[in-house]
C-alpha cells in the first residue's frame, strides 16, 4: 500500500516554526496514539485512542484544560478535567452512539491496572469525545465494541496513520472525506526548546469555505465538480499535547487559540458542529496519593506564551489539513459516497500552490 500524502507533499507549508521530527502530536516524548478501524460496506467508524505517558496516568496525572468553541457534541469527562486542572485516563475517540460503550470499556481499562479504584480511592474520570459519522456509517447499527477500544490502546505507538483510520473512518471535512490528522511545531525558548503537538478527528465543513494556506481551493473544486451546498453539521475534535510547563490556566490559554488554525481552513464553526479542545501538559506529573511535602512545578512567564499561541494555531491547521491530504475514498451506508481530495486535485488539474 503506497504511503499516504500529506499536505506538504503538496508543497504547502504552513507557518514558519519548524516541525517535529514526525511532525506529529508523538513528537511529544511520551505520547503515543492508536487505532482501530472498522471499514466494510455500511460499516464505516472506528476507534482512536491517546495515550499522553507510558506510565500509570492514574497514579501520574498530568496538568490539562477544555475548551468549547461550539458546544453541539456529547463530550465525556470534561467537567472534571476544568475543575481540577488534571487528566487521569486516555482519551478516547470515536461516533457519537459509541461514546458510551467507549467509557465503559475505557474505565474497565483503568481498573485493571488500578486496583484501589472504587475501593480504597475514589471512582477515574473516563474521557471520550465523538464526530457524527452517520453519513458513510449506519451509526445505528452500534458497530463499536469494547474490544475495539481495547486494541486502539494496545496499539498505541509513536506512528499515527491519519485519513480514514480508527474514528476517523466515516468522517467528512469540507464534503470531502476527513478524519485524523495530525501536526507538531517546536518552540525555541531563552530555558529550553519545547514542543507542542495537534491530533484533529475532522467531521466539519462545505467545500466551498475550504481554504489551503489563504488559496480558496474550495470555490475551484465546487466549480469543478459542480458540487451542490450543503449545511455543515458536524464536528471537529482538536487534542493538543506538549512537553511546555504551564499551568492549567496558561494551557487553558494555549487551547483556546486552536481555533486560530482552525478559522484559517476556513472553517465558519456553525450552529451544528461541535468543537472541542482538550490539551494536557508532560511536563509534570501530580500524584495520585498525597505526598508528605508540598507540590512545587514550573511554569513558562506570561511573556513566553505567544509562541505557544502560534504554535497551537499553526499546529491545527495543518493539522486538518492533513486529515484531508491522507483520506481515501469511501463508499459507505445506502451507497453514499464522499471523494478524496487528493483524487479531485488530480482528476482536475488543480494544484495547491
Amino acid at each position: 500500500m503506497p504511503a499516504k500524502k500529506r499536505i506538504r507533499d503538496y508543497g504547502v507549508k504552513i507557518g514558519t516554526l519548524q516541525t517535529g521530527p514526525r511532525n506529529s502530536i508523538t513528537d511529544v516524548e511520551g505520547v503515543t496514539v492508536g487505532h482501530t478501524t472498522l471499514s466494510d460496506g455500511a460499516k464505516q467508524t472506528g476507534v482512536t485512542a491517546i495515550v499522553p505517558h507510558p506510565g500509570n496516568l492514574f497514579k501520574e496525572k498530568l496538568i490539562a484544560a477544555t475548551h468549547v468553541i461550539n458546544g453541539f457534541g456529547k463530550s465525556m469527562g470534561t467537567i472534571q478535567i476544568n475543575e481540577l486542572g488534571t487528566l487521569e485516563s486516555p482519551i478516547i475517540l470515536t461516533n457519537t452512539l459509541g461514546i458510551g460503550t467507549a467509557a465503559d470499556a475505557l474505565i474497565q481499562y483503568m481498573l485493571e491496572s488500578n486496583p484501589e479504584i472504587g475501593r480504597t480511592t475514589g471512582t477515574v474520570n473516563p474521557v471520550v469525545c465523538e464526530c457524527n459519522d452517520m453519513f458513510l456509517n449506519d451509526i445505528r447499527a452500534g458497530f463499536i465494541e469494547r474490544e475495539h477500544v481495547f486494541q486502539a490502546l494496545q496499539n498505541a505507538s509513536a506512528e499515527v496513520e491519519e485519513g480514514t483510520a480508527g474514528a476517523g473512518t466515516g468522517m467528512l471535512c469540507y464534503s470531502l472525506k476527513g478524519g485524523i490528522g495530525t501536526a507538531s511545531r517546536v518552540m525555541e525558548m531563552d530555558h529550553g526548546t519545547y514542543t507542542l503537538g495537534v491530533l484533529v478527528l475532522t467531521n466539519f465543513g462545505g467545500l466551498k469555505d475550504l481554504r489551503v494556506n489563504g488559496k480558496a481551493v474550495g470555490v475551484e473544486l465546487s466549480e469543478a465538480i459542480q458540487a451542490k451546498e450543503e449545511q455543515d453539521k458536524g464536528s471537529v475534535i482538536i487534542i493538543v499535547a506538549t512537553d511546555l510547563p504551564v499551568s492549567e490556566r496558561q494551557l487553558n490559554r494555549i487551547i483556546k487559540r486552536t481555533v486560530t488554525g482552525l478559522s484559517r481552513t476556513g472553517s465558519i464553526i456553525g450552529t451544528g458542529s461541535g468543537e472541542v479542545v482538550i490539551g494536557f501538559s508532560t511536563a509534570a506529573k501530580i500524584p495520585h496519593e498525597k505526598p508528605a511535602d508540598r507540590l512545587t512545578f514550573s511554569i513558562i512567564h506570561e511573556e513566553d506564551i505567544d509562541l505557544a499561541f502560534r504554535a497551537a494555531g499553526d499546529a491545527t491547521e495543518e493539522a486538518v489539513l492533513n486529515s484531508l491530504a491522507a483520506a481515501t475514498r469511501v463508499v459507505g451506508r445506502n451507497g453514499n459516497v464522499r471523494p478524496a481530495l487528493s483524487d479531485l486535485l488530480r482528476e482536475n488539474g488543480i494544484r495547491l500552490v
